[in-house]
């Protein structure tokens, strides 16, 4: 039976209302499974994170909502830490949620090839079994989530392809059967209903971002993503109240604080109204929600106001110690901030702190450390800034056998900057700051863009007065590329073509760094874009296409995919 009772009308559709702390269940089902599992949902969501998984996982091997929401917070967790250990937990757990969903649902399943099966299979369905297939169906695309942060390259999104399809044709097939089964508005429908929204809008939101040759076995069966129904469907989830809902939410903040700063085009973080109208009613809902509040920082840190930001992430670390994980990640953002505001000593110290503490990546840490510690005066620490560049190639790591791409780059570079001398200061956190997009971060402060392209001024002429043999026009050649970057971010569009087009014309005489060039045409793309040019912003970034074998190449196409995907949008409107 369900600890949560309700004697009103009113009160039995609200499940803000279940307790936070109940006893043990002995039996469960499929209204109390909803109850006890949104009570989980609630501790997480106050930060009572073992609470949440005390209640949740006794349950989550018999109960499909329970197999669902452990799932959710093993993946969350797996996701906000990026450790192999984590992220090993998180994909088990998956495995094991699948299987327990599975068995409620229907012998015939809601996967049918044929039309005319379907619509039998659609006369034998309990609302019981709707409920484990959409139950299913999240697992699947949890699945897929876990397995993308082991492996962003797109060999890796390939193997999961098959998940995601099964996935989205049980959503799709659960939309039909609501459409034309009657509807006895049960108090779990709303769930239902709720989920499928959720599904259906992850689903159309992840393909739509995945380059068509990436897709290309999903579209032989007929599989596509449309981003704008996609986000469509989730702002409809996440304004309503099912249990699935703030899994709703928190999918457009990452979409709207990270996946469109790395990957969208356009002048930087814009503001969406309805996100952020979300956002303030689950903080005010939940105002000591840290997941909530770390991205209310993220939210500042893209509107420019990087000083209220850190004050949000310094309160994130105050008010939990329990996932210590997730203060790491609020020392990454609060890095970032005073690398932006050129606050060196604060940003080593947080540097020194992940590279010593955090287990997310101390390939990448460590570099920060170093790149950060090339423009600290000498007098300020004691660390030897050529051991830590060297030091890298020995911290990085594999996940299931892949190695992480970020990493292997900055290895390349610790070992550049770690053996020579013939560079300037900056030089390594510049191209740090760019491949970590950090100037469209900062896009929003041109006063800081502009400090930043004084100290990239002051880089090319000591470049030129002693270029160095080796590197020298691998050297000139990304200053020319940062040049454009920042003139392009103070609307100083002629000027930053100019540098662009400098880059392209010195491919033949790069020795290392080839992405340079593929990044250059895409810089352009997005400077035509933004002159409203799109045929010659489809031309630069069809050239993407042409190179091969390139640092970060996986981030670069699923880039060009998303900016040639919104201005044939804009052409064709």
């Amino acid at each position: 039976m369900s600890p949560a009772t309700h004697n009103n009308e009113e009160d039995k559709d609200k499940f803000e209302d279940a307790y936070e702390v109940i006893p043990v269940a002995t039996t469960m089902n499929l209204l109390s499974s909803l109850e006890e599992s949104t009570t989980g949902l609630y501790l997480f969501l106050n930060n009572k994170f073992s609470d949440a998984i005390n209640l949740i996982y006794p349950w989550s091997h018999d109960s499909m909502y329970h197999a669902l929401i452990y799932d959710i917070l093993m993946v969350v967790k797996a996701i906000l830490t990026f450790e192999p250990q984590d992220i090993h937990i998180g994909m088990t757990t998956a495995r094991n949620a699948l299987k327990t969903c599975n068995r409620f649902r229907g012998k015939s399943r809601l996967t049918f090839s044929s039309h005319v099966g379907f619509k039998q299979g659609i006369r034998s369905v309990r609302e019981e079994e709707l409920h484990a297939e959409v139950c299913y169906a999240e697992c699947l695309i949890l699945k897929s989530a876990v397995t993308f942060i082991q492996d962003d390259s797109m060999l890796g999104f390939l193997k999961n392809g098959i998940n995601v399809g099964l996935s989205y044709q049980i959503y799709k097939n659960c939309q039909q059967i609501l459409i034309q089964i009657p509807n006895h508005q049960s108090k779990a429908h709303k769930h239902l209903v709720g989920g499928i929204k959720f599904g259906l809008g992850a689903f159309n939101l992840i393909l739509s971002l995945v380059p068509p040759r990436t897709l290309k076995l999903l579209n032989m069966v007929g599989y596509s993503g449309d981003r704008e129904i996609g986000l469509a469907l989730l702002h409809e989830s996440a304004s309503e109240n099912h249990i699935n809902n703030i899994l709703s939410v928190f999918t457009l903040l990452f979409y709207y604080n990270y996946i469109s700063i790395a990957f969208g085009i356009g002048k930087g973080y814009l503001s969406n109204s309805a996100t952020e109208g979300l956002f303030l009613t689950n903080l005010q809902k939940f105002p000591n929600c840290v997941i909530l509040i770390f991205f209310h920082a993220r939210f500042r840190m893209l509107t420019g106001h990087f000083e209220l930001a850190q004050e949000k992430l310094r309160q994130c670390i105050f008010i939990q110690n329990e996932w210590q994980q997730i203060n790491h990640l609020c020392y990454w953002e609060l890095m970032w901030c005073h690398i932006f505001l050129q606050q060196w000593k604060e940003a080593y110290h947080l540097a020194r702190l992940l590279s010593e503490h955090s287990r997310w990546s101390k390939a990448i840490s460590t570099y920060s450390q170093a790149v950060i510690l090339a423009v600290l005066p000498s007098v300020s620490v004691s660390e030897d800034m050529n051991a830590l560049f060297l030091k890298v190639d020995s911290l990085r790591i594999r996940i299931f056998g892949t190695s992480v791409p970020i990493e292997k780059f900055v290895a390349e570079k610790g070992e550049r900057y770690g053996t020579t001398t013939d560079w300037f200061t900056a030089q390594p956190i510049l191209e740090f700051l760019y491949a970590w997009s950090g100037f469209r971060v900062m896009s929003k402060r041109l006063d800081l863009v502009s400090k930043w392209l004084s100290i990239i001024d002051k880089g090319e002429n000591m470049l030129r007065e002693n270029p160095s043999k080796e590197y020298g026009e691998d050297d000139i050649t990304l200053i020319n590329l940062l040049k454009g970057l920042c003139l392009k971010h103070m609307g100083k569009y002629w000027e930053a073509e100019q540098h662009f087009n400098h880059v392209i014309q010195r491919e033949k005489l790069l020795r290392y760094d080839r992405y340079l060039v593929p990044y250059a045409y895409y810089e352009l793309g997005i400077l035509h874009y933004l002159k409203r040019d799109y045929a010659s912003a489809l031309k630069s970034l069809d050239n993407i296409k042409n190179y091969k074998d390139y640092a970060m190449e996986a981030r670069l196409q699923f880039r060009a995919h998303i900016a040639q995907e919104q201005i044939t949008k804009e052409t064709a409107a």
